[in-house]
C-alpha cells in the first residue's frame, strides 16, 4: 500500500500526518504556525514537521510517495503558489509553496501538490467522510471564516483563477445594520462571512447593545445558553444567514449531499437548528430532500483530503513523479 504526507497548514495551527491509500490517518502531528514570521520561518517549521513524519513513515517501512498541502490563501493548484492571502499570515501571498517545500526537504517538485485548505477539507470528507460514496457534494465551513468547496466526481472544483469556493463572499440580506451594509473582512461589505462567521456572532452582539463582557463567540454562546435575549437574538441571525446562503448555493449546484463544518456547525442545536431550518426553506422544490450533514471526519479531514491530492494525482489532476523518484530523493539526502 502507498501512503503520503497531508499537511493543513491554517492561520493559527499546521497540522500534518501520514495517510494510508485507504484515507487512514495513522499518526499526526500539530505545531503553531509562525504567522507573524514570515513565509520562510513557515515552510522552513512546516518542512521540519514533514520531514519528521517522513522519517517516522520509514522507520515503519511506509511507502510514502508525496506531499499533500491544504493552505489557508487562494492557492493556485498548477504552480503551487499562494496566489493572494488575508493577513492572517503574514507575507504569504506570492509564496511559492510546493516548490518551497520540496526543496527544503530535498524532493522532487512534483511530489508536492497543494490546494486551498477548505478544498482539501472537503476532498478528505468525500473520500472518507460524510459524503464518502457520493458523486457530488458541497461542503461549506463556518468558523473564524466562511469557506467552501463543491467536489464533483472525486475533483474539488477550484475554478479558473483557483479563487472557487469563496462563498462568504457574495450578498447576504442579512449583512446590513441600521439599512447600511456590514464592512467584511475582504474589503468589500454586505456578505455573508459579515454577518455568519465566528467573530460576526460576537460583533453583532456588541452591536445590538449586548450589556454582558464577551470576548469571543464562545462567550456568546455561553450567554445565550444563561438566557441572555441578545446574545440568542446574534446566534440565531448568524445561523439563518449561513443556512439562507447554503441553500442558495444548493439550488445553484444541486449536490448529491450537503456539509456543513466548522467551528460553529460543532456548536450544537442553537445554531444548527435554525440554520437548517433557513437551509431548507430556501430550496427549490426538487431539492427539498437533499440531505444536509455535519462533516464527519474532525481535524483529520484536510489531512486526508491534502494526501489525497498525491494518492490518486488522476482525480485531482495533475501528476506526481511517483514512489521511486520520491524514494530515491529521500534516500540520497538520507546519504
Amino acid at each position: 500500500m502507498m501512503y503520503a504526507i497531508g499537511v493543513d497548514l491554517g492561520g493559527t495551527k499546521t497540522a500534518a500526518g501520514v495517510v494510508s491509500g485507504g484515507g487512514e490517518v495513522l499518526f499526526s502531528e500539530t505545531i503553531p504556525t509562525l504567522s507573524r514570521d514570515g513565509s520562510a520561518a513557515i515552510l522552513d517549521a512546516t518542512a521540519a514537521l514533514v520531514s519528521s513524519l517522513i522519517s517516522r513513515a520509514q522507520a515503519e517501512s511506509l511507502d510514502v510517495v508525496g506531499v499533500g498541502v491544504g493552505s489557508a490563501g487562494v492557492i493556485d493548484a498548477a504552480r503551487g503558489v499562494v496566489v493572494s492571502a488575508t493577513d492572517a499570515i503574514t507575507g504569504w501571498a506570492g509564496t511559492a509553496l510546493t516548490a518551497g517545500l520540496a526543496a527544503r526537504l530535498g524532493l522532487p517538485a512534483s511530489s508536492v501538490l497543494a490546494v486551498n485548505d477548505v478544498h482539501a477539507h472537503a476532498l478528505g470528507e468525500a473520500w472518507t467522510g460524510a459524503a464518502a460514496g457520493t458523486s457530488s457534494s458541497l461542503l461549506v465551513a463556518f468558523g473564524t471564516g466562511v469557506g467552501g468547496s463543491f467536489v464533483l466526481d472525486g475533483k474539488p472544483v477550484l475554478g479558473h483563477r483557483y479563487a472557487g469556493g469563496h462563498v462568504g463572499h457574495f450578498a447576504s440580506p442579512y449583512a446590513c445594520f441600521d439599512s447600511a451594509p456590514l464592512p467584511c473582512v475582504c474589503g468589500g461589505s454586505g456578505h455573508v462571512e459579515a454577518i455568519a462567521s465566528g467573530p460576526a456572532i460576537r460583533e453583532a452582539y456588541v452591536r445590538l447593545g449586548g450589556s454582558s463582557p464577551a470576548a469571543d463567540t464562545r462567550a456568546v454562546f455561553g450567554l445565550a445558553a444563561a438566557g441572555d435575549s441578545v446574545a440568542a437574538s446574534a446566534i440565531g441571525t448568524a445561523a439563518a444567514a449561513a443556512g439562507q446562503a447554503v441553500g442558495g448555493l444548493a439550488n445553484i449546484l444541486d449536490p448529491e449531499v450537503v456539509l456543513v463544518s466548522g467551528g460553529l456547525a460543532d456548536a450544537g442545536e442553537r445554531w444548527w437548528q435554525p440554520m437548517e431550518a433557513a437551509l431548507r426553506a430556501e430550496l427549490l422544490p426538487a431539492l427539498s430532500g437533499i440531505p444536509v450533514r455535519p462533516a464527519a471526519l474532525g481535524n483529520t479531514a484536510a489531512i486526508a483530503g491534502a494526501a489525497r491530492l498525491v494518492l490518486d494525482p488522476a482525480a485531482f489532476g495533475a501528476a506526481v513523479s511517483g514512489p521511486a523518484d520520491f524514494t530515491t530523493a529521500q534516500t540520497s539526502r538520507r546519504n
